[in-house]
This record gives C-alpha cells, structure tokens and sequence, in this order.
C-alpha cells in the first residue's frame, strides 16, 4: 500500500491466504459518497488475476471439503468472534464506502457473526442420511458434498452482509470462495479476510479479486468455478444466469424488487408511521426488498400519504457519520442521477410530488437526494413498475382488496411485501394472494433461518435457512444391500 495525498493506493489481490501483487496495472477510484472525495484506489482484476484466485481455490479445497463438520463449525465460531472484535472500525468503514448511515452499519458485524454461527449450527444437516427403498430389503445412503470452487459476486448497497449471506454456508458446506465485491465497495474485503486469517480459515479457502463487470464476467466464465452466487441488478442477473446455463453451473440469483405494502382498512396507522421508513425507505431506499409502493384504500388515503409525508419530513437528511442521520445520500453520482431522472419521470407521468423531488439544502457536497414521495399514482406509471433504488415512495389508491392483490401482483418482480391489518387472520388471507417469495405482516424484515428467494425477475435459487446451505452442495445417492 502507498499513500499519496491522504489517497491510499493497494496493488494487491488476495490469493491463497496473502495479499500479492495483482496482475492488473488498472485500478478503481473509490470515493466516499458524502463528501464526493476519492480516498483509495484498488485493482481492477482482469482475467489472470481471477485465474490465480480460482486455482488457489480449487488447490485448497480438497483439504477444507475433507474437513469434519465439527471442525468447519469451530472455525466458523471463531471467525465471528472475530468479527465481533471488529465492531465499531468495520462500521465506519462501510459507512465511508457507500454513505449507508452509521445507525445502519453499526449492526453490520453483529449481523455478520450472527450468521457464521447459525449455519455452525447447521451442521448436523451435513451428515449422512439412510433411506430404505419403498420395496424391497436395500437402502440408499444419500451424502451432502460440497459443490466446489464458488464464485461470490456481492453488491453495494450491504456489502458485508450480504457477503455473509453467501460466504457463511459455502465455507460450511466445504466449499472454498472467490469473493468479487461491487467495485464502489472493496474496502470491507480487507478486514473480512484479516478475520478470517486469525480465525484459522485455511489458505485459499477465501480468495478476493476487486474489479468491475469485466471481473465478474472472468469469474462466471472460469472453467474450475462450480457455483455461482451474485447479488444485483435483474439486467446482470440475467445474463449471469443465461452463461451459468450455458455452462450447466449452478447459479444463485437474488436480484431486483418493487415490492407492495398493502395497508388494509383496519391497518394501525401509528405501527405503519412508525415502520414506513424501515419498510419502504430503508438505507436511503437502496436495499432490493424495499415496500416503495405503498396501496391504500380510498377511504383512507388521504390520511395515510399524511402519515407517510409527515414522517419521512421529520427523518434526518445528512452525514451518515452522525447517529441521528436516517438518511444519508446515495452511493454514487451514476445513482443520484438514476434517482433523479426517475423523479422525473414521474413528475411527467402525472403523479402528484408531495414531499422532496430536489437535493437537500445545505449539503452542497455528496450524493445526496431528497426524500421523495409521490401521490395518486397509477399502477402502470415506471415509478410503480421500475426499480429505482433511491428515496422515492409511491402511494396508490385502491377500491376493494381484490384491486390491491392485483395491484400488489402487477410487476415484473416478486421479491417482498406486506399487510397491515388489525385483524392479522385477514391479513395473512391477503398475504398468501401475493405472488413473492416474502410477506410481512405488519411489518417486514428477513430471516436468515427462513430462505430468502425472490419470484420472477426478482432471482432464481435461495439464500438464508438450511435450504441456503443446500445450495452450495450436491447429492450422492450410494445404493446398498442393508
């Protein structure tokens, strides 16, 4: 590492357990979203850069699949402690990284090491299992192998969880990794893999190369990856999957969401006022199972988008350094403009602006975006159909419960959603009438001992629960005399 100007520049890779010089001479700015100030540069990997990550993997993997369970799950249960060590210094970096407020990120290594252990815990789930035939004196011993070499492609807006999400089972699965973060998020992969170190994860069982799309598309390519795991867009996704096809590789795909928030005629409007900003706005609006379509019913919609403008106003806009800040601004200035060019969008379709549509005032420097929220709003309008991942709400009218189940199903996407309802048997009735693979009721948050999984364009395969674990493995039925 060198430092030029309070500019840190790192020229390694990480690869079988030490940093190495990356074969790549491009590199990545990496720029704090507050203050619009690039502080790092980091390689953008090419093609022999994850070549040399893969083989390290796949040289390493015999040792760490021949693992006994219990001895996973112990390595497992020191890396979260060692995490947990970790608190405060990993959650100032990801707030530096991509501007995710403080009050966000002061979680993120708790919720790290929460995960290590629940699939630690998993292990049990590892071992081998007799199955008799239906006729007949023979059984059958069905063995859970690890699938291989993994290729994890993780995003932006979480970069350590959901890095977690995918590192957790495949390391207790047997598998060993090569990591490619969000190139506007490489920061993270350094303490991570220092945890790891000192946890005793054995060389090459978790590799890292930073780059951009041409990064990831080596590693969905390389002939020794036997899974893929991405999270991100549903346009890159897409054509993840379609190569992972192509090549029959198992392939995990948690990609994009619209999601609904059904507020039925009996909903508690001080619950949903104060649920609406985790719910449908949470992290500066950019995480994938947001409810940015709130539906409410006639009756009451005047008084609900009162109750949605009202808190949203008196959520703090600012630096995301600040405990109090609830929104801090938006990763980019590629996604400031994303954001704002769908503001309008929907200022030309129609839909009434009540609250923000502008950059706040007073933060002349940063991504930021005004909180913005959109009334009467139709169900074909893009700001009801479109992803846009920023602070932008829209509130739809409906008649009856039917137009909402409609409404709530008319998308692309089928990731998440909610009902609000007193009467919680009513509003399970309405909840299993929507085509997601997540439903809240009177509230929304996930689970990761219950699989996450995404309908439609939202994603293919799961993540999260035991049934996370089992993707990152393979099947062995041994037929015998019993």
């Amino acid at each position: 590492m060198t430092t030029t100007a309070d500019v840190e520049t790192y020229d390694e890779v990480y690869v079988g357990g030490a940093w190495v010089a990356a074969h790549s001479a491009a590199r990545l700015d990496v720029t704090d979203p507050a203050t619009e100030q690039v502080y790092a540069h980091v390689p953008d990997g090419d093609e022999v850069d994850i070549d040399r990550a893969v083989v390290a993997a796949r040289a390493a993997f015999p040792g760490w699949s021949a693992t006994s369970h219990q001895e996973r799950a112990e390595t497992l249960q020191r890396f979260a402690d060692e995490f947990e060590k970790r608190t405060s210094s990993l959650s100032a970096l990801l707030t530096r990284e991509n501007g995710s407020p403080i009050a966000e990120t002061g979680a993120a290594s708790a919720h790290a090491a929460a995960t290590l252990r629940y699939y630690a815990d998993l292990r049990t789930m590892l071992e081998d299992e007799v199955r008799p035939f239906p006729r007949g004196s023979m059984e059958s011993v069905v063995r859970r192998l690890p699938v291989g070499v993994a290729g994890l492609i993780t995003p932006w807006n979480y970069p350590l969880a959901l890095a977690m999400t995918k590192l957790a089972p495949a390391l207790m699965a047997g598998c060993t990794t090569v990591i490619k973060p969000a190139p506007e998020t490489p920061m993270h992969v350094r303490p991570l893999v220092e945890a790891a170190g000192a946890a005793g994860v054995p060389p090459g069982v978790i590799n890292v190369v930073t780059g951009g799309g041409a990064t990831g598309a080596a590693l969905v390519e390389h002939t020794s990856v036997d899974k893929v795991a991405f999270t991100g867009s549903t346009v890159t996704g897409r054509a993840i999957g379609q190569r992972c096809g192509g090549l029959l590789r198992s392939v995990t795909l948690e990609l994009g969401g619209k999601s609904a928030a059904v507020l039925l005629d009996d909903a508690d409007l001080d619950l949903f006022g104060q649920s609406v900003v985790r719910l449908s706005l949470r992290n500066t609006g950019q995480t994938c199972y947001n409810c940015t379509r709130v539906l409410a019913p006639i009756a009451r919609y005047e008084e609900i988008l009162d109750r949605i403008v009202d808190t949203v106003r008196a959520a703090p806009v600012g630096d995301p350094m600040d405990p109090d800040t609830v929104f801090g601004p938006v990763v980019s200035a590629r996604q400031r403009e994303r954001v704002e060019g769908y503001i309008e969008v929907g200022k030309q379709e129609g839909a009434r602006l009540i609250t923000g549509g502008g950059r706040p005032a007073g933060l002349d420097r940063g991504w930021y975006v005004d909180p913005t929220v959109f009334g009467d709003v139709a169900p074909n309008m893009r700001i009801a159909q479109e992803e846009i991942f920023g602070p932008v709400l829209s509130v739809l009218p409906y008649t009856d419960i039917d137009e909402a189940v409609r409404i709530a199903n008319d998308s692309s996407y089928g990731l998440a959603g909610s009902v609000f309802g007193v009467d919680e048997a009513r509003a399970q009735q309405v909840a299993r009438r929507i085509e997601t693979g997540n439903v809240g009721i009177n509230f929304y948050s996930s689970n990761y001992a219950a699989p996450f999984a995404g309908r439609k364009d939202s994603g293919v395969g799961v993540e999260f629960g035991p049934e996370g674990l089992a993707s990152y493995q393979v099947f062995q039925s041994l037929h015998r005399k019993s």
